[in-house]
């Protein structure tokens, strides 16, 4: 069976994915594969790539039963009928699970989709997975269920509050991975801190002490070797995986290589890395969702002309930057990459 899982990018939704990498990974007939919304327009854009990605497996001979799992996101009634629809022809089957009140006239018209407003999204997925999955038959994971659900739907006296308190800012704040550009790392790392609140959820002063340590266990999912700055151990994390991905990432600009990332932020230490890591690049290049960008060289090219050029910028030689006004963002990278470099296509010509 084939489960495509789309959740939410807060806690309580990865929450609901950590549950279902932990009950669907440990059984071999399943395949799990996940995907993150935010609500809005990203939710229809993520529902077409599982469409597309069943549609693929399917003509290349995958038979197997295929699930479309949808947590913590609620659909409007147009957005139903349409998943609905390309549910029903190619033979997919639905599940949502809800928790949001803006859901209930949704809800209403369809039965696959599951609305309890008196529950985090982490706990009706908690409960769905025992009932039909025989999940967590020993009781293992109720302790961070109950820590999500206590700061999702706000039970303020709840003794787990101001620990799942923490959790909460401990995913909005895991920004060091992008996750437009890398989104099963990112989920990687959220993942891996919420089997770390796991590990706390049970201690003395839980709450204080996983505050404490948040830095430390950051940087526990990026180190490898030997011990840095977190800063400088998610650049060499950051690089390897630009470097293992760069012909999807290369850009060009009047005869120069360059490699174009997407919000990943830090550019001086990350820029410098990648272009010492790899020497046949001339220039690397990050944009934000407003058009905004930085420019890093390595003595290769002065991008302070590049982002006078492109985006009315400046700088100095090897680290300059600006902003393309006309810039229109998207939720997939592919989008971002081909209207940056027709962009600079059009203002070299």
């Amino acid at each position: 069976m084939n489960i495509y899982h789309l959740s939410h990018i807060d806690l309580d939704g990865y929450g609901c994915q950590y549950l279902t990498n932990k009950c669907f990974n440990k059984q071999h007939n399943y395949k799990l594969k996940s995907y993150n919304a935010n609500y809005g327009l990203e939710v229809k854009a993520r529902l077409e790539e599982i469409i597309t990605d069943i549609k693929r497996e399917k003509f290349l001979g995958n038979e197997d039963e295929n699930i479309i799992l949808v947590t913590d996101l609620n659909l409007t009634p147009k957005e139903a009928k349409w998943l609905e629809e390309e549910a029903m022809s190619i033979g997919a089957k639905i599940q949502l699970l809800d928790h949001h009140g803006s859901g209930t006239k949704t809800a209403e018209q369809y039965i696959w989709y599951m609305l309890d407003t008196n529950r985090s999204a982490t706990l009706i997925t908690y409960d769905w997975l025992q009932k039909h999955y025989a999940f967590d038959a020993e009781g293992e994971y109720a302790q961070i269920v109950k820590a999500i659900n206590a700061i999702d739907i706000w039970i303020s006296d709840d003794e787990l509050f101001e620990f799942g308190k923490v959790g909460l800012g401990m995913i909005s704040g895991a920004r060091e991975i992008n996750r437009t550009l890398f989104p099963d790392e990112d989920r990687a790392l959220k993942l891996s801190l919420i089997e770390s609140m796991k590990r706390y959820v049970d201690k003395e002063n839980a709450h204080i002490a996983l505050d404490n340590d948040l830095h430390q266990l950051k940087k526990e999912f990026f180190i490898e070797k030997q011990d840095n700055t977190k800063d400088n151990l998610a650049a060499i994390f950051l690089t390897k995986l630009l470097t293992n991905d760069k012909q999807r990432l290369t850009i060009e600009y009047r005869g120069y290589k360059g490699l174009l990332g997407y919000s990943l932020g830090n550019t001086s230490i990350l820029g410098n890395t990648f272009l010492v890591e790899n020497p046949d690049y001339d220039f690397y290049m990050d944009i934000g969702f407003r058009g905004n960008f930085s420019l890093r060289s390595n003595n290769k090219l002065d991008v302070s002309k590049m982002a006078d050029e492109i985006g009315n910028g400046g700088g100095h030689p090897n680290a300059s930057g600006g902003k393309i006004k006309e810039y229109k963002d998207s939720f997939v990278y592919s989008d971002i990459k081909a209207f940056v470099q027709e962009y600079i296509y059009e203002k070299t010509k």
